[in-house]
């Protein structure tokens, strides 16, 4: 876990690279990141200690383990890529137009999209989420008319599935669908482990004009057992600069726009 010395970091931040390290190696000792972050092995035991209980790690004598990303709740993905999920909401968010309605997935980086919203120029706008957390972030911006469907609550997602989420979908439509992703495959297309979730994807991107995927470079070669929304379905991927280039070449040879952020 050799690295240059990042001292100073708030403490959100220099846990959130704690978690970036763990994806890396697998492994952390406290004395590495005692030196790494220049602080003492007594805050960094209480960093693991928090994030082990936030679901993010497993303690070990002297240090953690990573856990499986299908085991990780959604407070602890948020700790991860963040610079590169803001990077993407961003973009992300610069396509909305006032009177539009949009559809808002679950996910970490579908939620930094409704934290642009809120600071938007708009008089009005349309937002449908599944997603509780996106829902909370929206909830007294002025400008936006919340829908959310009902159905059953996934907690690790904050999100809401089932026969009734897409009942309640069916006769709605919508200018853009943000689609969040778990894996994304250049020849098949967008996955994820949860099937429920997958089954309400496919009800949304049936309803919506234009379906922008929006994910970080880590969810590149990753497959899963749900196929959310195959290559030709989308129309836009907003991911960072890290994405592996011959991906992306293979996505836009396939007909999908991909922005680099």
């Amino acid at each position: 876990m050799a690295g240059a010395r990042e001292p100073d970091l708030l403490i959100e931040e220099r846990r959130r690279r704690i978690c970036e390290l763990l994806r890396e190696h697998g492994r952390v000792t406290v004395p590495a990141l005692a030196a790494r972050f220049g602080t003492s092995q007594v805050t960094i035991r209480a960093d693991l200690s928090a994030l082990e209980a936030a679901g993010a790690l497993t303690r070990t004598h002297g240090g953690a383990l990573a856990v499986s990303d299908a085991d990780q709740s959604l407070s602890v993905k948020q700790l991860q890529h963040h610079a590169e999920k803001v990077r993407i909401a961003q973009a992300a968010a610069s396509l909305i137009r006032d009177g539009e309605t949009i559809i808002i997935d679950s996910g970490t980086t579908t939620a930094e999209i409704a934290r642009c919203i809120r600071s938007l120029p708009l008089s009005a706008l349309n937002v449908v989420t599944n997603a509780l957390n996106v829902a909370a972030l929206l909830v007294d911006v002025p400008a936006v008319r919340l829908i959310v469907p009902g159905g059953i609550l996934r907690r690790e997602s904050n999100s809401l599935t089932g026969p009734m989420a897409q009942a309640a979908l069916a006769t709605l439509q919508a200018n853009r669908l943000y689609l969040g992703a778990d894996g994304i495959d250049p020849q098949l297309g967008v996955m994820t482990p949860h099937l429920a979730e997958a089954e309400l994807n496919a009800r949304m991107i049936a309803i919506s004009r234009e379906v922008v995927v929006v994910a970080d470079a880590s969810k590149f070669a990753r497959r899963n057992i749900a196929l959310i929304a195959r290559t030709g379905q989308v129309n836009l991927l907003i991911t960072d600069n890290a994405a592996p280039a011959p991906a992306v070449e293979q996505l836009r040879a396939r007909g999908v726009q991909v922005q680099l952020v």
